[in-house]
């Protein structure tokens, strides 16, 4: 078994032993030393049942934890390749450790983190680097969670909303460049529409699926950021997109409209259209009306969708109307470099390339992420060369 398939077992293994009222900290500790033993023997040993043998070899470290040094010594003798299997259930406790990692004790960030490392499977650093925080930091964020849920019982997972937002970040993150992640966000959130009836949870699959299936299209044979008006439309999985537009519908047929819903509705018209030009732009602005109507002050509450949607109203009603627009942020994202990549979209609409130029090139002063820095310098490029 390679590194990738036997990593995809530790979010299992851990559920696991969670469920059956293991110390969540513990736990892992004995599941990673579980993972080096396996290192070591299956190369010359490969065990019938990889999960089984984890977990077997993951309770026996348990157990010795809890016992006198010779016992442990004792057993240590007797141990040999295949350990005699325990039982283990039937299905995937992925779902459950998911809940559990959105303990409503835990912080929000927290919340993110323990998903992440544990659900996810990611190491500290990768984790810091998502969230351009100090490994220390990110460290130390992921502990108190262990020590938060240490000793308490985990039957009581965070609440639906939480799940959703945590796993949307996961997929947020995955889609930053660890494909492997934003599908297993995928393939969890198929799993919470089978066991919810909340159009939310639909939602959230609906807008995961739709945004998934342009992936192959995102980056050029170079590696370099391609925006969706200049994709090769030809190149997106239609088949995700349909099943997007599937669920999409059902979750709508409720008429309990949430924010997963209607940002899967605008990123289906987004897919919909044949090229850039074919936009339904009007439908997209009315979807966008309805996001920013859920905040009772959009501008400081939900600043991403109101800059979201002054790109609609540039197409509709005008780039200078989508400008003005966006004065209503500057107070709030005046300093973040999407503010002013918005505003070069909408001055090179105007026809004002030296303006757009020199928003692209502010945007791209302010950027952290390399590819996207990079995407913004070229774009500033274009822009000043006509």
């Amino acid at each position: 078994m390679d590194e990738g398939a036997l990593r995809a077992l530790v979010p299992r293994v851990l559920a696991a032993l969670v469920r059956r009222g293991e110390d969540f900290d513990a736990a892992e500790d004995a599941l990673q030393e579980a993972l080096l033993e396996a290192l070591r023997v299956w190369p010359e040993h490969p065990p019938r049942d990889p999960r089984a043998w984890l977990a077997t070899v993951a309770t026996r470290r348990l157990v010795d934890a809890r016992r006198s040094e010779a016992a442990r010594a004792r057993r240590e003798e007797a141990t040999f390749a295949e350990p005699r299997p325990v039982a283990t259930e039937a299905g995937d406790d992925t779902l459950f450790l998911l809940f559990c990692c959105c303990h409503p004790e835990l912080a929000p960030a927290s919340q993110v983190a323990l998903t992440l490392r544990a659900v996810g499977g990611l190491t500290t650093r990768e984790i810091a680097d998502a969230f351009y925080v100090p490994e220390a930091t990110m460290a130390q964020r992921i502990s108190r969670a262990k020590r938060t849920v240490r000793g308490r019982s985990l039957d009581q997972p965070g609440d639906l909303a939480v799940v959703l937002r945590v796993l949307y970040l996961v997929y947020t993150a995955g889609h930053a460049g660890r494909v492997d992640l934003a599908a297993e966000a995928i393939r969890l959130a198929r799993q919470l529409t089978l066991a919810t009836d909340e159009p939310e949870a639909r939602g959230l699959l609906a807008l995961m699926l739709l945004n998934h299936a342009r992936l192959p299209a995102r980056l050029d044979s170079a590696g370099r950021i391609v925006t969706l008006d200049r994709q090769d439309r030809s190149r997106w999985n239609t088949r995700e997109i349909a099943e997007g537009v599937r669920v999409l519908q059902s979750a709508l047929s409720t008429h309990q409209r949430g924010r997963y819903q209607v940002e899967a509705a605008i990123a289906a018209l987004h897919d919909d259209a044949a090229s850039a030009e074919e936009t339904d732009w009007p439908q997209i602005l009315d979807w966008y009306d309805d996001l920013v109507a859920l905040t009772d002050d959009p501008v400081r509450k939900d600043p991403a969708a109101v800059l979201a949607r002054a790109v609609a109203v540039g197409h509709v009603l005008g780039a200078a109307a989508g400008l003005r627009e966006t004065d209503r942020l500057r107070e709030v994202l005046g300093d973040r470099h999407r503010w002013h990549a918005v505003r070069g979209h909408l001055y090179e609409l105007a026809g004002d390339l030296p303006a757009a130029g020199a928003a692209y090139a502010e945007a791209a002063h302010r950027a952290t992420d390399i590819a996207e820095r990079d995407h913004l310098v070229r774009q500033a490029a274009r822009a000043r060369a006509g």
